[in-house]
């Protein structure tokens, strides 16, 4: 998965502006507020690596049109999955002007993901990169749906030909990202929002000629995606009525003709619940699949579901595998502690489980017998995921 993002994200995305609310008596803390769990899951699985490489398939699959190839990504993470799912779209497309915006509201995540852009400026120099805090409503085309909500615009002209030219521009940022993406906790619901909605727009300064038609601009719609990534921009056990609403529906009115919409999720069976379920029986975070998700996108579309294609893939095509990493030394008659604490670690983020509920295991050790008894018996460690692709019509030329 993009499982992976940050201390707003579920496994790997940003959660942020899709958290259904719920009544508490103070802010809870959430599991994934905590950064340590997500640095040391995104470090010891492939899950984004596995992301990337299934995006690609639908990347390559497109034929895009002037003025450039755009891509979204509802959930920008570190910014593994995008820089990478960038490099792809320079080998399939390298001479084509590149725009990509990406929707992250966690400080840290936005700082992560822009060390990883110089590069991608060094090889594919006609690109524009976005990113933005802006909800699901608004990020797309960059624009608030309230006047009275100002946007905090900033452009970056990078100057120079070097990549270490860039990373030292970018890194100057600093400032400016520590006031664009600052939030405050939800007195409801304890979820993140933001204090000021923001743009950050980034491109060479001696491509801007050639750029000018690519570059957003303030209150200028941004037109739309031939690609949109969504890799689990939601809490697992919301339902299937709110993602398609908030979330899915809004990226698919954002499609260009032909464009694709590629949506991915944790679907559980797998050793990583097998885990959770020795301990909590019963347990199943996944009980929204994709059926349920496109049925409730085609009702969320209404009318406009004519312009999509909302096809069930079979099991076949839809179901991947990541792994966590290990030596083959490491899964044996005993198991070190650190690698059952990484494979804890693992289970617990992306079976989204909520720390009040993990002292009594904790404190017992259950939690590490079970572990190993898991690993033992499948020889590792791995998750399965599901993916798919909601595209708009090219006949749809309205």
């Amino acid at each position: 998965m993009t499982v992976g993002s940050s201390p707003s994200s579920v496994p790997g995305r940003d959660v942020a502006a899709a958290v259904e609310p719920q009544q508490t008596d103070s802010p809870p803390f959430r599991f994934y507020d905590n950064r340590q769990k997500y640095l040391a899951f995104v470090n010891t699985c492939n899950e984004k690596a596995t992301v990337a490489r299934r995006a690609a398939r639908e990347l390559s699959q497109l034929r895009p049109q002037p003025p450039a190839l755009r891509i979204f990504d509802a959930g920008m993470g570190d910014g593994t999955v995008l820089s990478r799912l960038m490099s792809s779209a320079h080998r399939d497309f390298p001479t084509v002007p590149l725009l990509a915006v990406a929707k992250e509201i966690s400080l840290e995540d936005v700082r992560l993901g822009l060390e990883k852009m110089p590069d991608r400026f060094y090889e594919h120099p006609q690109t524009v990169f976005v990113v933005t805090n802006l909800s699901y409503m608004e990020a797309p085309q960059l624009k608030a749906r309230h006047a009275e909500s100002a946007v905090n615009w900033h452009t970056l002209r990078l100057r120079g030909t070097s990549s270490y030219e860039y990373v030292e521009q970018i890194e100057a940022l600093g400032p400016v990202l520590f006031k664009g993406w600052q939030t405050r906790p939800n007195p409801r619901t304890g979820n993140p929002t933001v204090v000021r909605p923001s743009v950050l727009v980034i491109y060479r300064e001696d491509y801007e000629f050639m750029l000018d038609g690519v570059i957003p601009r303030p209150g200028v719609p941004v037109g739309e995606y031939d690609f949109i990534l969504a890799s689990q921009p939601w809490r697992a056990r919301m339902s299937a009525q709110f993602k398609a609403q908030k979330v899915l529906a809004p990226l698919a009115r954002n499609l260009r003709p032909g464009g694709r919409l590629l949506t991915l999720q944790s679907y559980g069976q797998d050793p990583g619940l097998e885990i959770v379920q020795k301990l909590w029986p019963g347990e199943n975070p996944f009980m929204v699949g994709r059926r349920d998700l496109l049925q409730a996108l085609e009702e969320a579309l209404g009318p406009d579901a004519e312009r999509f294609t909302l096809t069930n893939p079979p099991d076949e095509e839809a179901l991947f595998q990541y792994q966590m990493h290990t030596l083959p030394s490491e899964i044996g008659d005993r198991i070190g502690t650190s690698t059952l604490f990484a494979a804890w670690n693992a289970v617990i983020y992306v079976n989204q489980v909520e720390d009040e509920r993990l002292d009594p295991v904790v404190t017992t050790g259950s939690y590490l017998e079970a572990t190993q008894d898991v690993l033992q018996k499948h020889g590792g460690l791995w998750f399965n995921d599901e993916a798919f692709v909601v595209s708009r019509r090219q006949e749809d030329l309205t």
